[in-house]
């Protein structure tokens, strides 16, 4: 009888292990699904759009001469009181059209209380400065010369005189502005600086794969992708330009500067409005190129990338990133830094 016992056992361990051998494709691990990248792709168009190849304004006309205006000027010290800065100081070519500082140092060595943005692609944004306070980046390129923090010019008359003075302006201007019985205008002045912003167009990988070819970034950047959607992401930055389409609320669901360490709690637009609903408001910045424009935020205050994309998901999503979720983001916005158009620098 005991030998029986010992048999039924043996034979039930036998069944057993012969049972759990069995067809291993009936038994997937469900717990960690296949990475369905077609599916990444499809949920993604929904967000994002290619980025357009033209950053046209009706009341601006795009010519060569204009164009060529506007590069010279961009880069020129003569726009600043004491020769100092230009346009490029802040907004460096070289360097994706920030200076990479907090904030940019002005004509005097002062210096102020904002982290200088990019330039590149910022003709497609809804509007411009942080607080959203002028239209589009003609209005804008006037504000900074006569800034008197920035570059301190002490009104139009002078700087329009100051160029007056240089042949070669005498001749651009009037070749951009052909029609004008006195080409030196300082419309003229800031809408060809602008036509020469509108050329500053940087497509990356990343268009390449939101037009459909699904090889354009790796799996790792596309996983990076699928975590930046469901960790809420696109409530803000979304289209073409990844943000710079809207205003919005910095800190949500915590103060901002409490995660920032920021020096200075700046109030946003509600500066420009004093209405209640714009505290703490600022415009959602693009986030194209955002691997090279740092450091991050409204004054600059954050360095890292993957610091700046943790405290974003606390303060405007209310979650907690795991260091492997922020690592998976930062891969997918890496694929978003693209190359200024050649034209663009001396």
């Amino acid at each position: 009888m005991k030998n029986n016992n010992v048999l039924f056992a043996l034979f039930i361990m036998i069944a057993f292990t012969i049972g759990s051998c069995g067809n291993s494709e009936d038994r997937k691990d469900t717990s960690a699904p296949d990475f369905d990248a077609k599916a990444v792709l499809d949920n993604a168009s929904k967000f994002f759009a290619v980025l357009p190849t033209e950053a046209l304004n009706p009341d601006n006309e795009l010519t060569a001469e204009k164009i060529a205006l506007g590069k010279v000027l961009y880069y020129d010290n003569k726009l600043s009181k004491d020769q100092t800065q230009s346009c490029n100081t802040c907004h460096n070519i070289d360097t994706y059209g920030v200076d990479n500082q907090p904030t940019s140092m002005g004509d005097n060595g002062g210096l102020g209380n904002r982290n200088s943005p990019t330039t590149f692609n910022a003709a497609l944004h809804i509007s411009q400065f942080w607080d959203g306070r002028n239209a589009d980046v003609e209005e804008q390129a006037g504000g900074p010369i006569l800034n008197p923090v920035e570059m301190a010019i002490p009104d139009e008359a002078f700087i329009l005189n100051r160029l007056k003075q240089v042949p070669e302006y005498v001749t651009m201007f009037t070749a951009a502005y052909p029609n004008d019985a006195d080409p030196f205008t300082y419309k003229n002045l800031t809408f060809a600086i602008g036509a020469f912003e509108r050329t500053l167009l940087t497509p990356s990988a990343f268009d390449k794969y939101i037009a459909g070819d699904i090889t354009a970034i790796d799996e790792s950047a596309q996983k990076g992708l699928k975590e930046f959607m469901d960790a809420g992401c696109t409530q803000c930055h979304a289209g073409a330009l990844l943000g710079g389409n809207m205003l919005m609320k910095f800190g949500l669901f915590a103060n901002y500067w409490e995660h920032t360490n920021s020096s200075v709690i700046d109030s946003g637009k509600y500066v420009v409005t004093n209405a209640a609903a714009d505290m703490f408001v600022f415009k959602v910045p693009s986030l194209r190129n955002i691997e090279k424009t740092g450091p991050y935020f409204h004054d600059g205050s954050v360095n890292d990338l993957g610091k700046a994309i943790e405290i974003m998901a606390i303060t405007q999503n209310n979650k907690e990133l795991s260091v492997d979720q922020v690592k998976s983001i930062e891969a997918f916005l890496n694929t978003l830094t693209g190359e200024a158009p050649a034209s663009a620098s001396f």
